[in-house]
């Protein structure tokens, strides 16, 4: 099992390594214009070879309710957890001040407004890593005939989550308020590539490519998972000690504990038992997407709470994964 782990987990601490050792030799600008290609490239044909993958079978229904049931768990989760540390702290204060304008600007964590930072709190508790790390581990763990619930799963936290209700959130947290409007969220929902990419692969599923051109996209895919993996080691250069990584430990705490752990007693007192309830356990629990820090490059979110939450719950699921392995397979 550990070896089969290291083999897993190898790719997540090269190419973050990498962005650490390259951090201070590319232009300032190079992470943002990275994370817009990602945006509207990289993820993009990322989805469409999933999309092309798909079968929707018997489990069209049930998981991706579920995966829509685990993203509002997540949200309703985060914002009462904001709430109560409100409550009983000061480390943090809800205003209305204005946001810095999306994809202009590049400062820094220290500038991002209050209301940029409550929906950058709320993006890190509910976004998965399910693509790159879920899939991932679904595949090492339970081989390639049961990776029909994992990807659905993932198709659904991405098209839904990461690229739909994320968008919305994003984008309203990331305007400012005298300037928000609710066109604007439906137009950045609308205007995602990513969504149109995914219906794209999934309608083309019966035309043949060429062996030559099939071959290309899986490998490009992969070079679009190194990318946004080399973003995250770009990323974890910002963080400046305990403060940066401090307001990450709630938002890792509902990600990685809290919400994988309901999902697995619902999971249960609904009779899904075994590899399927596992899988479900372990795809509601991944960490931190790095679409966040995609979506931050887009809009301005506070990217030092984002890149420790991811930084954070990387290091929890290595933590937890003994106990979801003992509870729920």
């Amino acid at each position: 099992m550990l070896d089969t782990l290291f083999r897993a987990y190898t790719p997540l601490l090269i190419w973050p390594g990498l962005g650490l050792l390259l951090l201070r030799f590319v232009p300032e600008r190079f992470p943002q214009l990275l994370g817009q290609a990602l945006y509207w490239v990289g993820v993009p044909l990322q989805l469409l070879v999933l999309g092309r993958q798909t079968e929707w079978s018997d489990r069209v229904g049930f998981i991706p309710a579920v995966a829509v049931g685990v993203l509002l768990l997540s949200l309703g989760l985060s914002l009462i957890f904001w709430w109560t540390a409100q409550r009983q702290s000061s480390f943090i204060e809800i205003t209305a001040d204005s946001a810095p304008s999306p994809i202009t600007s590049t400062s820094s964590s220290a500038t991002v407004s209050p209301r940029a930072r409550l929906g950058s709190f709320i993006l890190a508790a509910m976004l998965g890593n399910t693509g790159f790390v879920g899939l991932a581990l679904a595949q090492v763990l339970f081989g390639i005939d049961d990776l029909g619930w994992a990807v659905l799963f993932s198709v659904t936290s991405n098209v839904v989550g990461n690229y739909g209700i994320a968008v919305f959130i994003a984008s309203y947290f990331g305007h400012s308020a005298t300037k928000n409007h609710w066109w604007i969220q439906l137009r950045d929902v609308v205007t995602v590539p990513s969504t149109w990419a995914f219906f794209l692969g999934f309608s083309t599923r019966s035309i043949v490519l060429p062996e030559a051109i099939a071959t290309g996209l899986d490998q490009a895919v992969w070079v679009v998972m190194a990318s946004a993996l080399l973003l995250v080691g770009l990323r974890l250069g910002s963080i400046k000690g305990w403060r940066s990584l401090q307001r990450a430990i709630l938002p890792t705490l509902l990600k990685v504990l809290i919400v994988p752990g309901l999902v697995g007693l619902g999971a249960t007192c609904f009779g899904v038992t075994g590899v399927p309830r596992l899988v479900l356990v372990l795809m509601s629990g991944t960490p931190t997407g790095l679409s966040v820090l995609i979506l931050a490059e887009v809009y301005n979110l506070d990217r030092e709470l984002l890149t420790g939450s991811i930084a954070l719950s990387f290091i929890g699921l290595l933590l937890v994964l003994p106990l979801w392995l003992t509870w729920f397979s």
